[in-house]
């Protein structure tokens, strides 16, 4: 379970790291607003369509008596619309990574940069390339979340769990994908593609949960997503280099991100010794 504070540990200092450096904010959070407008529109006309959705799909119980009919369908159009949100969530990650990609990749950068000492590793690719394996790889990614997605969605309907049990785990295929989106603009400049990158990431799931699970919650509310996505870049670039063994604890920014308070320092030294040992790789 130390994998989960040490998880959320990198989303803190994620977000600690981009409060510390103003300017790498600030160009974070225009890609993140341009999609926003964006996916505001969609769940806004999803809202309005999705009782007419739901009337589509179950044209069987036209001739219901009131007030099943209406119980019925009513959830349904609840169901679809969370449906649509859900797969909102997992999908503005990546369409916010593809528009904003030059910038996002100069922040992840700048904070190995601060990690290590001034080394950053670089796919020496051009642009355009990074950009296509970027929207490629994004949408094997949605692919996955869409089907992970319907069979939640045909879960729902179970009673009981289908309104406990089936939402949090909702929540936790979000968040782990919403990691690997995050960790993708790091591990990416280190030149591994996206099975390898499935492979790190389900080696330390715990880890993955604890950082992506409270991201998912907080991206539910409007307008925070556009605000802790620099952020979580910054914290998704730590959390890989502790995946990959990289993390030594020398941070060299000079701002208050690295300056820990005594609760602050523990946690370091234990995620550092949590990052000193990765699991190796398992075939996904």
């Amino acid at each position: 379970m130390r994998d989960i504070g040490a998880g959320f540990g990198y989303l803190v200092k994620g977000q600690r790291w981009a409060a510390g450096h103003g300017r790498s904010l600030g160009s974070g959070l225009l890609p993140g607003l341009i999609t926003l407008v964006l996916y505001a529109g969609a769940l806004i006309g999803l809202a309005y369509g999705a009782d007419d959705v739901a009337g589509w799909a179950t044209p069987f119980a036209d001739g219901w008596s009131s007030p099943w009919l209406g119980l019925f369908r009513g959830f349904l159009t609840v169901l679809v619309f969370a449906l649509g949100l859900f797969l909102a969530v997992i999908s503005f990650t990546a369409v916010t990574l593809l528009v904003g990609q030059p910038f996002y990749e100069k922040l992840s950068a700048d904070v190995d940069r601060a990690e290590s000492g001034g080394a950053a590793p670089e796919s020496g690719l051009p642009l355009w390339r990074e950009l296509w394996i970027s929207a490629r790889d994004s949408l094997r990614v949605l692919v996955r979340v869409a089907f992970y997605g319907i069979v939640l969605f045909g879960l729902g309907f179970v009673p009981v769990i289908g309104q406990s049990v089936i939402p949090a785990i909702g929540f936790c295929v979000t968040g782990f994908f919403l990691a690997e989106e995050l960790t993708a603009v790091a591990l990416q400049r280190r030149g591994m593609e996206l099975r390898p990158r499935l492979a790190l990431l389900r080696s330390r799931r715990l880890l993955v949960l604890g950082f992506g699970v409270p991201l998912a919650l907080a991206f539910v509310v409007p307008l925070v997503a556009v605000f802790l996505m620099p952020g979580a870049v910054a914290g998704a670039t730590l959390m890989v280099r502790d995946l990959l063994g990289e993390s030594d604890g020398s941070g060299e920014d000079g701002s208050d991100a690295n300056r820990s308070d005594a609760d602050g320092s523990a946690a370091d030294a234990e995620v550092g010794a949590a990052g000193a040992a990765p699991a190796p790789f398992r075939a996904p």
